[in-house]
């Protein structure tokens, strides 16, 4: 059965549009269906006038209507409550679809919040991390009108990274170019990649503690260019990756539910810091965090570098202490 109220949340503008193009289609079907949008001008509060007026009206030819309002994590405490009240006592020839961007269900007022959980339907656009992420990814690739090859599949995960936003896209302009139904090879996706996504921070300490250089190069200049991340975010994940092992260093640790605990994190990310922390030895998780302070220093201005030749000079020094050799241990006299 059809819900009267829909609450659409997440983080990402695109997925945010993409899961109201869904929801639309899916309410208005083949049939023919008035929608009315509210609240797309981005002003700092919405005027719920135009709204109710809105919500107050039968529908024209039809025998529902659907009212969307966009920026509902903008509404104060008495429009929420307002909502609220519909949505607890909806009009069957209207349906309500709320559209909030921010850190999830904590960007809708609380009272609305109860009122959709307890009578509406709530829609996270966000793909969420993980494997959460993988099996998002997986459902879309599954429904589009293409199909990929292992190798394409393969190609387009890697190229996308974090930036799974542009996954629909591709997918619909593979299916406008080839036909749906079609197989598309890796040969056929290549033309409609455009530039690669950003990747997550473990992509690039990942390849730092391999002492990959190249490959952590790579990964910095996805950060920074497709994700947009500032310099200086990445060096504070650096620090903490550094700083977990130095953490770790000299003490009594003897399983990863151990260093889980000296380091409030859960024991996967905490076991990764205790064995790269080991191969390392205190003097190179010394000296990586000294490099790190001296990057942040550059940065600020010391050598009046661009950002990306201090980030980079930083990731190859950084990659450089994992390939060399331990110093030797100090035996006392």
């Amino acid at each position: 059965m059809t819900a009267t109220s829909y609450l659409i949340i997440g983080d990402d503008a695109s997925l945010l549009s993409q899961a109201l193009s869904e929801l639309l289609d899916r309410l208005c079907g083949e049939s023919f269906v008035p929608v009315e949008e509210h609240g797309a001008g981005g002003d700092e509060t919405l005027d719920l006038g135009p709204v109710f007026e809105a919500l107050a009206t039968p529908p024209f030819l039809s025998d529902r209507r659907v009212v969307v309002i966009r920026g509902a994590e903008r509404l104060d405490a008495s429009q929420a409550a307002l909502l609220a009240e519909r949505v607890k006592e909806p009009a069957q020839s209207t349906v309500v679809v709320l559209v909030a961007a921010g850190a999830g269900t904590k960007a809708v007022p609380a009272t609305l919040l109860r009122a959709m959980k307890a009578h509406g339907e709530i829609i996270d656009s966000s793909p969420g991390q993980g494997r959460q992420r993988s099996d998002w990814v997986g459902q879309r690739i599954r429904h589009a009108g293409v199909h990929l090859d292992p190798d394409a599949l393969r190609v387009l995960g890697e190229h996308l990274g974090e930036d799974v936003a542009r996954l629909q896209s591709i997918l619909d302009m593979l299916e406008a170019a080839y036909g749906h139904g079609s197989k598309v090879t890796t040969a056929q996706l290549a033309p409609f990649l455009g530039d690669s996504g950003s990747v997550p921070p473990w992509e690039l300490t990942d390849t730092l503690d391999r002492g990959d250089t190249r490959e952590a190069v790579k990964a910095l200049h996805r950060m920074m260019n497709a994700g947009g991340r500032h310099p200086l975010q990445i060096m504070a994940s650096l620090q903490r990756h550094y700083g977990a092992m130095l953490r770790l260093d000299g003490a009594e640790v003897t399983t990863p539910e151990v260093a889980a605990g000296i380091l409030k994190m859960s024991p996967y990310p905490a076991r990764k810091a205790l064995e790269q922390g080991r191969r390392l030895g205190h003097e190179r998780i010394a000296r990586a965090i000294d490099v790190i302070a001296q990057a942040d220093a550059d940065f600020r201005g010391r050598l009046g570098w661009p950002d990306m030749l201090v980030m980079e000079v930083l990731v190859a020094r950084l990659a450089q202490l994992a390939r060399s050799q331990a110093a030797p241990t100090r035996r006392s006299r």
